[in-house]
């Protein structure tokens, strides 16, 4: 009975918890002007200058 019960309880839990896509940013490199964009710091020097953003090219706004 315990057994059933656990499957029942996981199945439920994996059916409603739906992680959503990660944002985007605009990062810029303050040591060679450079300005990308990525959803993670591509490294410790830089910084996030605009964003959350929907898509890679940083152009649409990203909605929660």
């Amino acid at each position: 009975m315990k057994a059933s019960a656990l499957i029942v309880a996981a199945t439920l839990l994996c059916t409603t918890v739906w992680a959503g896509p990660a944002a985007w940013y605009k990062w810029r490199s303050p040591s060679a002007d450079i300005e990308i964009c990525a959803q993670f710091s591509p490294g410790d020097d830089w910084v996030a200058v605009k964003g959350p953003f929907a898509d890679s090219g940083c152009k649409k706004p990203f909605k929660e």
